[in-house]
């Protein structure tokens, strides 16, 4: 059975200081509620070994917002997944629209980076969405299966069970702008049937796939209430204890 998650992501925001403050305002908040899903922050590098020594790690999971595509050596300023697991996270976000965009990563690169992930039992939240042109031209179904198939499709099905996907419209990220829920529920059932072509019903069924496009309190139980929308992969509103939560007890 597949799990339901709401995971924040930071992105360059906060100080270590501001990091920790928040991780442990969310930890303390999370004592306090019965949360029906999986809840997960995913924090920058240089706050991951501080923040995991302050959170309960069975209420709450760690992740980095990235890791390195090579296992070790002479890349400077880059962080591998064994660092990353070393320091108690337990996920790993990858292939962000910001990280494909800003920063050049393939498909070969992305199929790479969640090869050293799964070697180092971190788990992927692969991150997968079309931009705007591609939404307006229809093409919109087209480039998230290439995305998909690309980089995970040359996993064995005991391997993309520990994936998680999220999916993000590009054109509702920090725009105001939102899909539907009904936007949100296709393309999400669209990405079930990509997975069951190729790994069956079963794999399919199982493999959390969640919403990052604008999710906040005032939307997040429409969304939730869509079957094919697992959770949310929450941006800005991960930086407010408060508005955090309002997604977390959407469920």
């Amino acid at each position: 059975m597949r799990k339901n998650i709401v995971a924040g992501n930071w992105k360059m925001n906060t100080t270590l200081q501001e990091g920790v403050a928040l991780a442990k305002g969310v930890n303390e908040a999370l004592q306090n509620v019965t949360a029906n899903c999986d809840v997960i922050i995913g924090v920058p590098f240089t706050h991951l070994a501080s923040i995991n020594g302050v959170i309960d790690s069975s209420k709450l999971g760690l992740a980095a917002e990235n890791c390195a595509d090579q296992k070790s050596g002479a890349y400077t300023g880059e962080v591998s997944a064994s660092m990353v697991a070393s320091t108690g996270a337990t996920y790993v976000i990858l292939g962000h629209s910001e990280r494909r965009q800003y920063y050049g990563e393939t498909a070969e690169i992305l199929k790479t980076k969640v090869n050293l992930a799964l070697a180092n039992n971190l788990t992927p939240i692969f991150c997968i969405g079309e931009v705007l042109e591609e939404r307006e031209n229809g093409t919109y179904f087209d480039v998230v299966k290439a995305q998909i198939e690309e980089s995970l499709f040359e996993l064995s099905a005991e391997d993309f069970g520990k994936i998680v996907l999220a999916y993000e419209p590009v054109w509702a990220i920090g725009t105001g702008k939102t899909a539907t829920a009904d936007q949100a529920e296709e393309i999400h059932a669209f990405i079930r049937g990509v997975l069951a072509t190729k790994y069956g019903e079963e794999v399919a069924n199982n493999t959390s796939i969640l919403y990052g496009g604008s999710c906040k309190p005032s939307n997040a139980a429409e969304l939730f209430a869509k079957p094919n929308v697992d959770g949310g992969l929450i941006g800005g509103a991960a930086l407010d204890v408060e508005s955090f939560m309002g997604i977390v007890t959407a469920f």
